[in-house]
């Protein structure tokens, strides 16, 4: 059993992987004020937590305002994130089976 502390890790990178099996990963993402995740297409189910901020998340050109404690999940899709005033969000990648 692991534990992380989302709110104190520091990641040595933006978008560092701290989890990463066969069937998912998890990444903690730090997004700086005005900062954005450019459109991807993804091919694995998506969840993403936000930690603390606001973020903004695109998918499949649907636009949903994510606030602090907030949780989306998505299927395969396409995906992109912008933040106005900075954000750390979870994202776990889930494989498709």
């Amino acid at each position: 059993m692991e534990v992380f502390d989302l709110k104190e890790m520091e990641p040595e990178e933006k978008a560092e992987v701290f989890y990463n099996v066969d069937e998912f990963n998890s990444r903690l993402i730090d997004l700086p004020a005005g900062g954005k995740i450019p459109t991807c297409d993804m091919d694995s189910y998506v969840l993403f937590y936000v930690v603390n901020g606001k973020v903004t998340v695109t998918v499949d050109g649907e636009e949903k305002k994510l606030d602090e404690g907030d949780c989306l999940v998505t299927e395969p899709a396409t995906l992109s994130m912008k933040t106005e005033n900075g954000a750390r969000v979870l994202g776990i990648q889930i494989s498709r089976r």
